[in-house]
């Protein structure tokens, strides 16, 4: 489990790793001073469990769990702070824990025991796939890169499906919108078709594709998709959506009311 721990007080932060790794022997969480320090890692590495201050100076430990759940919204934060007057914020922004220093091992392995459960009770797929704030596709820990953004984009509409087949003409028709199709077009197709499974070849998760004749799907039973867990009515999902569904593709705003309608409703 990779665990981030962000308080500017040296002392502090030392305490919060001591206690956290007499409750978790093996783990070796990165510690940062800054919450920018923290973002800028964010940024690049996975992260499960961010452990924040609240004051910190430039920015509070609000705002900062804000942005890390922006850039990864299944992050688990737990809020460690001498104050309690902040929990009804933290909790707005879906916090898993609130803890008040000094932390006490027996309350921190409670948080952490949620955390495993959930994890534990979250299955493993072959790939992740992020559809809220931008979409992204990763095989393990290692994101995807597409020498083309149609190929990406052309994945983007087959998860926006969830299993159901796109033919050749509908895609074209959906990627180009008002371009005629034509030969020219479904040759170019045909080369991003291409070059999108040799993309999950080269990460050897060819199977997230079903092709038959003149169509395209994905199998969702191999994915780990953050929309998919949403319309499942998993509350991590459901808190992690703030109206960003595929917000580059203008043909995602056919889907982009079901998620409106049951961030509402809370599903």
């Amino acid at each position: 489990m990779n665990v981030i721990a962000i308080d500017d007080e040296p002392l502090a932060l030392k305490d919060l790793v001591r206690t956290l790794q007499s409750v978790l022997p093996d783990c070796e969480p990165r510690t940062f001073a800054t919450p920018r320090a923290a973002l800028e890692h964010a940024r690049r590495e996975p992260v499960d469990v961010a452990f924040l201050d609240i004051e910190m100076p430039g920015m509070s430990g609000l705002s900062l769990a804000k942005e890390l759940k922006d850039l990864q919204p299944d992050l688990h934060v737990v809020f460690v702070t001498s104050y309690d007057q902040y929990a009804v914020d933290a909790f707005a922004l879906h916090a898993t824990g609130y803890l008040l220093k000094p932390v006490q091992a027996e309350e921190l392995a409670r948080e952490l025991t949620f955390i495993y459960e959930h994890r534990a009770n979250s299955p493993r797929k072959l790939v992740r796939v992020q559809t809220f704030g931008g979409f992204e596709v990763f095989a393990g820990d290692a994101p995807l890169t597409f020498k083309r953004s149609k190929s990406k984009e052309l994945l983007a509409l087959l998860v926006d499906r969830h299993g159901g087949s796109v033919s050749a003409r509908e895609a074209c028709a959906l990627l180009w919108e008002d371009a005629p199709y034509n030969a020219s077009q479904r040759s170019y197709y045909q080369t991003l078709v291409a070059d999108l499974r040799s993309t999950l070849a080269g990460a050897h998760v060819e199977g997230v594709l079903v092709k038959a004749w003149n169509s395209l799907a994905v199998n969702p039973d191999v994915l780990d998709c953050d929309s998919y867990r949403f319309l499942e009515g998993d509350p991590v999902a459901i808190n992690a959506y703030r109206n960003d569904y595929l917000p580059s593709y203008s043909w995602a705003e056919f889907s982009v009311g079901a998620f409106r309608k049951g961030a509402r409703l809370g599903i």
